[in-house]
Protein backbone atom coordinates (compact mmCIF):
# COMPACT_ATOMS: atom_id res chain seq x y z
CA UNK A 1 0.00 0.00 0.00
CA UNK A 2 1.04 3.40 -1.06
CA UNK A 3 2.39 5.81 1.90
CA UNK A 4 -0.70 8.23 0.91
CA UNK A 5 -3.57 5.86 0.89
CA UNK A 6 -1.96 4.37 4.34
CA UNK A 7 -2.21 7.89 5.89
CA UNK A 8 -5.30 8.78 5.07
CA UNK A 9 -6.37 5.48 6.58
CA UNK A 10 -4.82 5.73 9.77
CA UNK A 11 -6.09 9.21 9.87
CA UNK A 12 -9.41 8.45 9.50
CA UNK A 13 -9.73 5.94 11.93
CA UNK A 14 -8.17 8.12 14.23
CA UNK A 15 -10.86 10.64 13.50
CA UNK A 16 -13.57 7.80 13.66
CA UNK A 17 -12.73 7.39 17.41
CA UNK A 18 -12.28 11.34 18.49
CA UNK A 19 -8.81 11.18 18.34
CA UNK A 20 -7.31 14.73 18.80
CA UNK A 21 -4.62 17.24 18.01
CA UNK A 22 -3.83 14.64 15.48
CA UNK A 23 -0.40 15.37 13.40
CA UNK A 24 1.23 13.69 10.71
CA UNK A 25 4.99 14.70 10.25
CA UNK A 26 7.08 13.63 7.28
CA UNK A 27 10.24 11.63 8.41
CA UNK A 28 11.43 9.96 5.33
CA UNK A 29 14.43 12.70 5.15
CA UNK A 30 15.40 11.95 7.99
CA UNK A 31 15.33 8.34 9.16
CA UNK A 32 15.21 5.12 6.69
CA UNK A 33 13.43 2.94 9.32
CA UNK A 34 9.65 4.92 8.47
CA UNK A 35 8.43 8.07 6.27
CA UNK A 36 5.59 9.22 8.60
CA UNK A 37 5.22 9.55 12.20
CA UNK A 38 1.33 10.20 13.20
CA UNK A 39 0.68 11.33 16.70
CA UNK A 40 -2.92 11.94 18.38
CA UNK A 41 -3.87 12.47 21.93
CA UNK A 42 -6.77 10.58 23.84
CA UNK A 43 -8.61 11.32 26.88
CA UNK A 44 -8.24 8.43 28.47
CA UNK A 45 -6.07 4.88 28.51
CA UNK A 46 -9.85 3.50 27.40
CA UNK A 47 -10.11 5.70 24.42
CA UNK A 48 -6.06 5.11 23.01
CA UNK A 49 -6.24 1.41 23.70
CA UNK A 50 -9.73 1.67 21.40
CA UNK A 51 -7.92 4.44 18.83
CA UNK A 52 -5.05 1.52 18.54
CA UNK A 53 -7.78 -0.69 17.89
CA UNK A 54 -9.42 0.80 14.76
CA UNK A 55 -6.09 1.70 13.39
CA UNK A 56 -5.16 -1.75 13.33
CA UNK A 57 -8.34 -2.74 11.91
CA UNK A 58 -8.64 -0.40 9.33
CA UNK A 59 -5.55 -1.03 7.97
CA UNK A 60 -6.05 -4.44 7.54
CA UNK A 61 -9.57 -4.19 6.15
CA UNK A 62 -7.53 -2.45 3.15
CA UNK A 63 -5.10 -5.10 3.00
CA UNK A 64 -2.23 -3.31 5.36
CA UNK A 65 0.43 -4.68 7.48
CA UNK A 66 0.20 -4.03 10.94
CA UNK A 67 4.30 -5.08 12.22
CA UNK A 68 3.52 -4.64 16.24
CA UNK A 69 1.82 -2.70 19.05
CA UNK A 70 3.51 -1.32 21.93
CA UNK A 71 2.15 -0.17 25.30
CA UNK A 72 -1.45 -1.28 25.30
CA UNK A 73 -1.41 -2.14 29.19
CA UNK A 74 -1.01 0.86 30.46
CA UNK A 75 -3.15 2.80 27.64
CA UNK A 76 -0.93 6.00 28.20
CA UNK A 77 0.92 6.06 25.14
CA UNK A 78 0.24 2.95 22.64
CA UNK A 79 2.42 3.04 19.38
CA UNK A 80 1.63 0.97 16.70
CA UNK A 81 4.07 0.08 13.95
CA UNK A 82 3.06 -0.14 10.26
CA UNK A 83 6.16 0.33 8.51
CA UNK A 84 6.24 3.12 6.77
CA UNK A 85 4.09 5.01 8.96
CA UNK A 86 4.60 4.71 13.07
CA UNK A 87 1.54 5.79 14.80
CA UNK A 88 1.94 7.62 18.78
CA UNK A 89 -1.48 7.89 20.10
CA UNK A 90 -1.29 9.58 23.79
CA UNK A 91 -2.70 10.92 26.14
CA UNK A 92 -2.01 14.75 26.84
CA UNK A 93 0.34 14.78 30.21
CA UNK A 94 2.76 11.95 28.03
CA UNK A 95 2.62 13.82 24.92
CA UNK A 96 3.19 17.23 26.78
CA UNK A 97 6.21 15.22 29.13
CA UNK A 98 7.46 13.66 25.61
CA UNK A 99 7.07 16.61 22.65
CA UNK A 100 8.03 14.30 19.84
CA UNK A 101 6.53 17.17 17.73
CA UNK A 102 9.43 19.15 18.62
CA UNK A 103 12.13 16.31 18.43
CA UNK A 104 11.28 15.48 14.83
CA UNK A 105 11.45 19.51 14.41
CA UNK A 106 9.33 19.70 11.69
CA UNK A 107 6.31 20.94 10.65
CA UNK A 108 3.46 18.19 9.27
CA UNK A 109 3.87 16.83 6.41
CA UNK A 110 0.38 18.48 4.88
CA UNK A 111 -1.81 21.10 6.37
CA UNK A 112 -5.15 18.93 7.52
CA UNK A 113 -8.27 20.96 7.09
CA UNK A 114 -10.76 21.12 10.25
CA UNK A 115 -13.00 17.54 10.80
CA UNK A 116 -16.02 17.97 8.71
CA UNK A 117 -14.46 19.92 5.49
Amino acid sequence: MDIPALQKIVVQALEDIKARDIEVIDTARHTPLFDRIVIASADSGRQTRALAHNVQDKVKSAGGEVLSTEGEESGEWVLVDLGSIVVHIMQPAVRSYYKLEELWGHAPASPRPAAGR
